[in-house]
C-alpha cells in the first residue's frame, strides 16, 4: 500500500449493510442488495440478499446497518480541492478539509500544490499526506508543482515527488506560459506514467478581470474575463499533447469551445481528459449580478450556452468527471467588493446534491452516470485503482438519499470557509453517511443511527 493510500485504521470486525440500492458504476451494478466487509475490505457487494455462506456471524464483531433503501455507491472521488496547509490555515486545514469531504460523500481526493509554501518538493508531499493520516477521515492524493514557486521557469523533481506520494502535476492557479517549459515537463511526465493537470487560462488575457466577459460584464460596470484566455491557453496544450504523447488533464473547463477542443481531441486519439465543476453546471454569469462574492470564481461562470455545451459533454463522455474546485476563503476577504474579493467557492459537501438536483432530477443524466463522474471516471485520469465495492477492496463506501430535499445552511459546514454558493438554496438528494474502511466518517444526525440494527 502506498503512502497516499493509507487512510487510517479500519473499523475491525464484519460489517453488514442490508437493504441498498447498489450503484457500482465500475461493475455494471445498480440493483437492491447489500455490503459485507470484515476489518474494512469488502467481501460481498451486489444484488440481492447476503449470501447465506456470510450471513452467519463467523466474527466477534457484527455491526448490521438497514439502509431502507437508500444508496449504496463507492466511495466519491474529487480531483481538485485546496485544503490549504501549510500555509494559509485560516481558510483551510487538511483535517477540516477531509472533514467537509466526508460529510460530502468523499473518500478520496486530490490536493493542489498551491500553499504556502507551495508543494514543489517532497517533503510538502510528505507533509499533507502526514496530515491527512491523522485526520483518519478521507484519503488524500496530492497533486505536485510542475514548476518550483510556481513561477513557470524551472522545473521539480518529478521523480523525488512521485515517491513520496504525488500523483500528478500542476501548477494550478496559473497557466504554464512558457511552451518549452511546459513541453519538456509533458515529457517528463509521459516517462513516469502521471498525467500533467493545466489550467488553462492565459493571464495575458484575463489579467484584472473579475467575472465572465458579455453583456452583464457590460451591464455590472466589471472588467471581463473573455472565453478566449480559456480557449488559446487549452489549445497550445492539447498541440504540445500531440507532440509528446504526454497525458493531459483539462481542469475545470467552463465554455463550449473548451468542450470542443477536447472533444476533437478525443476523437483523434490523443490521451486529453477534462473535468467541469458543479458551479458551472448550476449557474451562469448572471447570478453575478446582485455582486455576490459567492458567485466569483476563475475560470468565471459563464453564459448559458456554455452551461448547455458542458452538459452535453458530460452525456457523450467528453467531460470525464465533475471536480469541485474546492476553493476556500475567509468571511473577510470574501466581504470586499467583487472586483477585490478573491477568486473561488467551495463545494465539497454540496457536490453531490447539487449535481443529483441539476443533472438527473432537472437533467438528462442517470443517477449511475453521475456516480461513475464521481467515481470511475476520476480514478481512469488518474490510473488510480479504488472506484468500485468489488470483493478484496477497501470498504469505502456513501450513503446517499436520492430524494431528500434539504437547504445547506452556515452551520452544518464542516468546511472552515463560508463562501459556498449553495447555502440557503433547496436541493434535491443528499449524502447520509460517508464509510472509509468499514469506519463511518460522517453519518446525517438521526439518519443512520435509526436505521441501524443491534
Amino acid at each position: 500500500m502506498s503512502m497516499s493510500d493509507r487512510a487510517g485504521r479500519p473499523a475491525p470486525g464484519r460489517l453488514v449493510v442490508l437493504n441498498a440500492r447498489v450503484v457500482d458504476p465500475a461493475r455494471g451494478v445498480d440493483a437492491a442488495g447489500h455490503l459485507v466487509a470484515d476489518d474494512g475490505v469488502v467481501v460481498s457487494c451486489g444484488a440481492g440478499p447476503v449470501p447465506q455462506s456470510l450471513a452467519q456471524q463467523g466474527q466477534a464483531a457484527v455491526r448490521r446497518v438497514d439502509v431502507l433503501g437508500a444508496v449504496l455507491a463507492p466511495g466519491l472521488w474529487d480531483i481538485h480541492v485546496h485544503f490549504r496547509e501549510p500555509g494559509q490555515e485560516d481558510k483551510e486545514t487538511v483535517a477540516t478539509g477531509c472533514a467537509a469531504a466526508a460529510a460530502g460523500g468523499f473518500t478520496r481526493v486530490v490536493t493542489m500544490p498551491n500553499t504556502s509554501p507551495p508543494i514543489d518538493n517532497a517533503g510538502g508531499v510528505c507533509l499533507v499526506l502526514e496530515r491527512a493520516r491523522a485526520a483518519g477521515l478521507c484519503r488524500v492524493h496530492p497533486a505536485a508543482a510542475i514548476t518550483q514557486g510556481l513561477d513557470g521557469t524551472q522545473m521539480c523533481e518529478y521523480d523525488e515527488l512521485i515517491a513520496a506520494g504525488a500523483v500528478a502535476f500542476t501548477d494550478d492557479g496559473r497557466w504554464v506560459a512558457d511552451g518549452a517549459i511546459m513541453r519538456r515537463a509533458m515529457e517528463y511526465s509521459r516517462m513516469l506514467g502521471v498525467p500533467l493537470i493545466t489550467h488553462a487560462q492565459d493571464r495575458s488575457l484575463s489579467r484584472g478581470g473579475a467575472m465572465n466577459e458579455g453583456a452583464w460584464s457590460t451591464r455590472l460596470g466589471l472588467r471581463g474575463i473573455p472565453r478566449a484566455a480559456e480557449t488559446v491557453a487549452v489549445a497550445r496544450d492539447i498541440e504540445l499533447a500531440r507532440l509528446t504523447g504526454a497525458r493531459l488533464h483539462v481542469a475545470h473547463v467552463s465554455s463550449k469551445d473548451v468542450v470542443e477542443l477536447v472533444r476533437r481531441a478525443k476523437h483523434e486519439g490523443l490521451a486529453v481528459t477534462a473535468e467541469t465543476a458543479p458551479h458551472f453546471l448550476d449557474f451562469t454569469d448572471a447570478e453575478c449580478a446582485g455582486y455576490d462574492t459567492r458567485f466569483k470564481m476563475n475560470p468565471p461562470l459563464r453564459a448559458m450556452h456554455d452551461q448547455e455545451a458542458l452538459i452535453e459533454g458530460l452525456v457523450d463522455g467528453t467531460l470525464e468527471a465533475i471536480a469541485t474546485d474546492h476553493a476556500p476563503h475567509t468571511v473577510t476577504e470574501k466581504e470586499r467588493p467583487f472586483g477585490e474579493a478573491p477568486f473561488g467557492v467551495i463545494g465539497l459537501e454540496t457536490s453531490f446534491a447539487a449535481c443529483h438536483d441539476r443533472l438527473v432530477r432537472r437533467g438528462p443524466l442517470t443517477l449511475p452516470r453521475l456516480v461513475e463522474l464521481l467515481t470511475t471516471g476520476p480514478a481512469r485520469i488518474l490510473g488510480l485503482p479504488g472506484a468500485s465495492l468489488a470483493p478484496g477492496t477497501p470498504a469505502d463506501f456513501t450513503l446517499i438519499d436520492p430524494g431528500e430535499q434539504w437547504t445547506p445552511r452556515e452551520g452544518d459546514l464542516k468546511s472552515k470557509s463560508r463562501n459556498c454558493p449553495w447555502l440557503g438554496r433547496s436541493l434535491t438528494g443528499r449524502v447520509i453517511g460517508t464509510c472509509l474502511e468499514g469506519k463511518t466518517t460522517y453519518a446525517l444526525r438521526g439518519r443512520l443511527e435509526e436505521a441501524a440494527i443491534a
